[in-house]
């Protein structure tokens, strides 16, 4: 039986560029002042929020902080309090956006527990829904996305700044 393709080109982007990111994309993106072209939809007072550009579903949010560290233990309680103040919020911009079953929320401390950027800590939100695992990942080494990026970044920033004008 042959196979068939799933064309998946904005990986390619992950692929051939992992490991040559010069600095930090965390501490470079929210000082380049283009927060829609970066992804960051929404920015606090210790932390900001960014979409995944390689995300696991639709929605992969982080919130990241400001302060460039590798570890909880190098954030203040302000810092800490905040992210997970954010991350409560986020969770409730998802809700309202997207409507998912259910999150994956957490943090990957070190390469070996799976991070990508190991030297600054960042929560990752995934939204979840019944019957979103499918094949694709496990044989095809492919995540299949409904929405373009840049529609889900057009349905989150704006969610955000109604949070943070406090009409919500």
């Amino acid at each position: 039986m042959p196979f068939k393709i799933l064309w998946a080109p904005w990986r390619l982007a992950y692929v051939t560029t992992a490991g040559e990111q010069k600095g930090c994309i965390f501490c470079d993106k929210p000082k380049e002042n283009r927060d829609k072209e970066n992804l960051i939809v929404a920015r606090f007072d210790k932390c900001f929020v960014i979409l995944n550009a390689f995300p696991y579903n639709n929605g992969h949010l982080m919130v990241v902080p400001y302060k460039h560290v590798p570890s909880l233990l190098d954030l203040t309680d302000d810092e800490l309090a905040e992210m997970m103040k954010v991350t409560q919020i986020a969770e409730g911009v998802l809700r309202e956006a997207l409507r998912p079953h259910g999150f994956n929320i957490g943090i990957n401390l070190g390469r070996c527990a799976g991070a990508g950027i190991e030297e600054h800590i960042h929560i990752h939100i995934v939204p979840r829904w019944n019957g979103d695992t499918n094949f694709m990942p496990v044989i095809g080494e492919t995540k299949v996305l409904p929405e373009l990026l840049s529609q889900t970044y057009e349905k989150l920033q704006p969610l955000f700044d109604k949070v943070r004008k406090g009409e919500k």
